[in-house]
């Protein structure tokens, strides 16, 4: 067996007898799922945790910079 033929094989993919799927119908809510996220964003303690990291930040940046 020739090294290239193993690795070679492994990318192979079979043809199968499908019907391809040409569209799909989502039905989604963008603002709803954004709701979610961010009441999720809130309730995890994440919201604080990158004002105080942006409150931090900017005072490095400030006080490490010339002028």
């Amino acid at each position: 067996m020739e090294s290239s033929s193993f690795y070679l094989a492994q990318f192979e993919v079979p043809a199968t007898k499908t019907t391809p799927i040409v569209a799909q119908y989502f039905d989604q809510d963008f603002l709803g799922d954004a709701g979610v996220m961010l009441k999720g964003f809130y309730e995890s303690g994440q919201l604080w945790a990158l004002l105080i990291g942006l409150v931090i930040g900017y005072g490095f940046k400030s006080f490490s910079s010339y002028g």
